[in-house]
């Protein structure tokens, strides 16, 4: 049975939301992985529970509940969602991290999926190591399989450098290994691998080793998020993604002298948040990615 959403009803779920066909990555997978169906996940990113500034989201208390309401609103659900990283806003107080790491995760609790994976982002790990954030949601990298496709959660968020780390990329080449070389291969991170923009910390100090690790397989494609707008840019055959984050846009890479959320517009409440589906054609290995918007569900409160 395809559990998959097709392009009409992913502009209808989307509204005015644009959709992107990742074309790029194109093949016959081989009969050994499996052909079990296309299906539908959910990419949500830089929900930054815990923010306030009026000024940049005054909803900031409901925003991510509206979001949760969105999702659980779609007729079709996704297999599994998964959150790249600042889940909750960067605090110095231990007690009020785990405060708010335990709200977040009582709050997507109410999601009708129950597959969720988690990641973090620097928000959630950088200053105490990722200790409180594995408290609650466990390991911080990790892959999984599903419907034939190998997934991958790399963090490099939890070392204040902003690396992935050699014990990692050990583990990351050894994951890898029992993997055939046309096997597809989703690759999440919070930080984008690449070097996007340098003065803002957007991208990972040894990214390219990762990259490097990729590169031989001829079927992969990485989401992130960080950046809280949508990017699309390639290195050699691999396709990157950044999603929109889920609490304020951030300006475009150099577009001005010194980064800062993007002001609150009130004519135009949450322009620029959002998130991504993306539908997976396991036959042919091809993405179809939709940008969904917050929009304003009344109920929530």
């Amino acid at each position: 049975m395809d559990r998959g959403i097709d392009r009409r009803t992913f502009l209808r779920l989307s509204g005015a939301g644009s959709l992107v066909l990742v074309s790029g990555l194109t093949f016959r997978v081989r009969p050994a992985l499996g052909e079990q169906g296309d299906f539908f996940f959910v990419q949500i990113s830089d929900t930054h529970w815990g923010f306030n500034n009026p000024q940049i989201n005054p909803e900031s208390a409901v925003t991510l509940k509206k979001e949760i309401a969105f999702v659980n609103s779609m007729s079709t659900q996704p297999d599994f969602i998964i959150f790249t990283g600042d889940l909750t806003h960067d605090t110095e107080n231990d007690a009020e991290r785990r405060k708010r790491l335990k709200e977040f995760r009582e709050i997507v609790g109410g999601l009708k999926v129950k597959n969720l994976k988690f990641m973090p982002g620097e928000h959630d790990a950088a200053l105490d190591g990722g200790e409180a954030y594995r408290e609650f949601f466990g390991d911080a990298h990790y892959s999984f399989d599903h419907k034939g496709i190998h997934f991958i959660a790399l963090n490099n968020t939890t070392d204040p450098r902003a690396i992935i780390g050699d014990m990692q990329l050990e583990w990351l080449a050894s994951d890898l290994q029992k993997l055939d070389k046309h096997a597809p291969i989703v690759v999440f991170t919070h930080r984008p691998l690449f070097e996007l923009y340098s003065e803002w910390q957007w991208y990972t100090r040894d990214g390219s080793k990762v990259i490097d690790l990729l590169t031989p397989f001829r079927n992969v494609i990485a989401f992130y998020g960080h950046i809280h707008q949508e990017n699309h840019q390639t290195t050699g055959r691999i396709a990157h993604h950044a999603c929109k984050g889920s609490m304020y846009p951030l300006p475009a890479p150099g577009s001005q002298p010194v980064l800062a959320p993007v002001p609150w517009d009130a004519q135009k409440p949450f322009k620029g948040l959002g998130f991504r589906g993306v539908k997976a054609d396991i036959k042919t290995a091809k993405y179809e990615l939709a940008e969904f918007s917050v929009t304003d569900v009344k109920e929530v409160k």
